[in-house]
């Protein structure tokens, strides 16, 4: 069924993205029977969320079944996050990132105490986060956190004894946002989910930007290693000789899944079945813009089929004439956000017995 069949018999009421692919979240749970692994989900009870690399597939898969429930169901009367609060403490700039986590908060009953600027904070005087994690100890019952300092994990959690979801920390990770790339991936081809999908269904997997860098990109990477049933290839396409930094190499070594390196995109293209692309890069203190030769539009030699997906914020790199296309999966990714981020909180702040028939 294509794109302007599902949207025309209405079989998704909380499809949200106005172009591009419209993901059906029903395939995904029916790829699994509706089984949801709830041991996995269980397993998740007051971690905090910080790198990618403390999933393994199964955990992936479970969370993604749970948001694809969440999408399917109407579960706000059941108030699953009724009496939690949460601080969403942003020291960076962020757009989806702050208000899907607001937003799935506030939409399971939950209270969000916001901090989307850090200069609003004890900061703008001095006060250091180490200082401002003992408070949150008794303000909130998780804290999502976004800084600019790679660090700042460390720093807070010097004193913080709550949860804390990583929402981007300087160049390290996007836990979250990797979750969401792989939840989109899981709805549009179900069959990835399992560890001996079809060879034919298989995915090559492009990856364009330099995952040393960009942390979205690295965490997509980091987890796409973990579904060596379900890719088949991942071709590196960067300016950079070595683009994939420290955190991956040891990961990328021990995987099965064939990786290569190339800074051509035209010799790639349309071989690819997925195509990531991103040019944001936080270097130092400011946002930088890397890889920025590579630009996909409707005259690229996309492979027919071929999905494009992104962090988005875009710049040039890619095109508008694309949102139209049946090649636009980005904005069907930015669509799950919410319900991927329902998913982790309900899991890590032990509310799943609030959800009926889980």
């Amino acid at each position: 069924m294509n794109t302007e069949q599902l949207r025309s018999l209405a079989l998704q009421p909380n499809a949200s993205n106005s172009k591009g692919q419209l993901l059906d979240p029903q395939r995904l749970l029916d790829a699994t029977d509706g089984k949801i692994d709830r041991e996995a989900l269980e397993a998740l009870a007051g971690q905090s969320i910080l790198n990618p690399r403390q999933f393994d597939r199964r955990t992936v898969v479970a969370l993604a079944q749970l948001a694809a429930l969440l999408e399917t169901r109407n579960v706000e009367m059941e108030k699953p996050l009724d009496g939690k609060i949460a601080i969403t403490a942003f020291f960076e700039a962020s757009t989806r990132t702050r208000l899907s986590f607001e937003s799935a908060l506030l939409r399971l009953d939950g209270k969000v105490l916001s901090v989307p600027d850090g200069q609003v904070t004890g900061i703008a005087k001095g006060e250091s986060l180490a200082d401002i994690g003992e408070m949150f100890n008794t303000y909130g019952d998780i804290v999502i956190m976004r800084h600019p300092d790679t660090n700042s994990i460390e720093e807070i959690q010097k004193n913080l004894q709550r949860p804390l979801i990583n929402a981007g920390n300087g160049s390290g990770h996007h836990p979250t946002q990797a979750l969401i790339d792989w939840y989109a991936l899981l709805k549009w081809r179900p069959e990835l989910c399992r560890p001996d999908c079809p060879p034919e269904r298989r995915i090559h997997l492009g990856i364009i930007g330099t995952p040393g860098s960009m942390r979205a990109v690295k965490s997509f990477l980091r987890l796409s290693l973990m579904f060596a049933g379900a890719v088949s290839k991942i071709t590196l396409v960067s300016e950079m000789a070595d683009p994939v930094g420290l955190d991956l190499t040891e990961p990328i070594e021990q995987s099965p899944i064939p990786i290569e390196v190339t800074n051509d995109v035209q010799k790639v293209l349309k071989e690819l079945d997925v195509v990531y692309v991103n040019s944001i890069a936080f270097l130092g203190d400011s946002y930088r813009n890397l890889d920025g030769r590579y630009k996909l539009e409707l005259a690229s030699d996309l492979k027919p089929g071929a999905v494009v997906m992104h962090p988005l914020a875009r710049n040039d790199e890619l095109s508008e004439d694309l949102d139209d296309t049946d090649h636009n999966l980005y904005f069907a990714q930015a669509a799950g956000a919410v319900f991927v981020r329902q998913a982790l909180l309900v899991s890590v702040l032990q509310r799943l017995n609030r959800i009926s028939d889980l």
